[in-house]
C-alpha cells in the first residue's frame, strides 16, 4: 500500500492556472475538461488545520484532467519540472498504458510540462510520449535499458510555449498546433 505524506502541493500554481483556464473553457462553450482527483485514504487529519498530513492511494489514477473539446476527447497530465531534465519516473506506467487506449479510441492524450526555471511550458503529445517511454525501457545487448529522462534540448521547439503573465494558458491552442503538425486536423476534411 503506497502512502502519501503531504509536503505542500508541489505544482499547485501550475495546476491552479490550468483549473482557472478550464473554468474559462467551459464558461466560454469552448470545452468541458474537469480534473479527476487522485483517490485516497485519510490516515492522519490535522484538526486544528483541517487538511489531510497522511494518506493512502486507494488504486492508480490515472491522468490529471479528462474532457471534450469541441467534440474531441482529451486527456492529459500536468508536470512541473526545475530543472532542463525531465525524469519518466514522474510519470507512471498505468498513465502510459491510459495515455496509449485513450488515443486508440480516438482522443487526444498529452502532457504539460512547466519547466518553471525557464518560464516554458512543453505540450508533449502521446507519441512523444510514448516514443520517450519505449526508449526508456528499450533494452540494449547488454540486457541495460535506455535513457531514464528527456533533455531540454530533446524536446521539439515547434511545441514549446512561453509561461503567459495572466492565469490563462490556452492549451488547445497547442493540441491544435499538434493536430496540425500530425496531419490530423480539420482542414480539408
Amino acid at each position: 500500500m503506497a502512502t502519501w505524506k503531504s509536503r505542500g502541493l508541489r505544482g499547485s500554481l501550475f495546476e491552479d492556472i490550468i483549473n482557472r483556464t478550464n473554468d474559462s473553457y467551459r464558461e466560454s462553450g469552448t470545452a468541458l475538461v474537469q480534473k479527476i482527483p487522485t483517490p485516497i485514504t485519510p490516515l492522519e487529519i490535522d484538526r486544528d488545520k483541517k487538511h489531510i498530513t497522511l494518506a493512502y492511494f486507494d488504486r492508480k489514477s490515472t491522468v490529471d484532467y479528462i474532457g471534450v473539446a469541441q467534440g474531441v476527447p482529451i486527456c492529459f497530465d500536468c508536470k512541473e519540472c526545475a530543472a532542463d531534465t525531465f525524469a519518466l519516473q514522474n510519470i507512471h506506467e498505468h498513465q502510459y498504458r491510459f495515455m496509449k487506449d485513450f488515443v486508440r479510441q480516438g482522443g487526444v492524450a498529452f502532457l504539460l510540462i512547466y519547466y518553471s526555471h525557464r518560464e516554458k511550458i512543453y505540450y508533449m503529445n502521446s507519441d512523444e510520449v510514448l516514443r520517450f517511454y519505449d526508449r526508456a525501457n528499450a533494452e540494449n545487448e547488454s540486457g541495460a535499458t535506455g535513457r531514464k529522462s528527456v533533455r531540454f534540448e530533446e524536446l521539439n521547439p515547434a511545441f514549446l510555449y512561453d509561461m503567459p503573465t495572466e492565469p490563462f494558458i490556452n492549451y488547445l491552442e497547442f493540441v491544435n498546433d499538434w493536430l496540425d503538425f500530425s496531419g490530423q486536423g480539420g482542414e480539408g476534411e
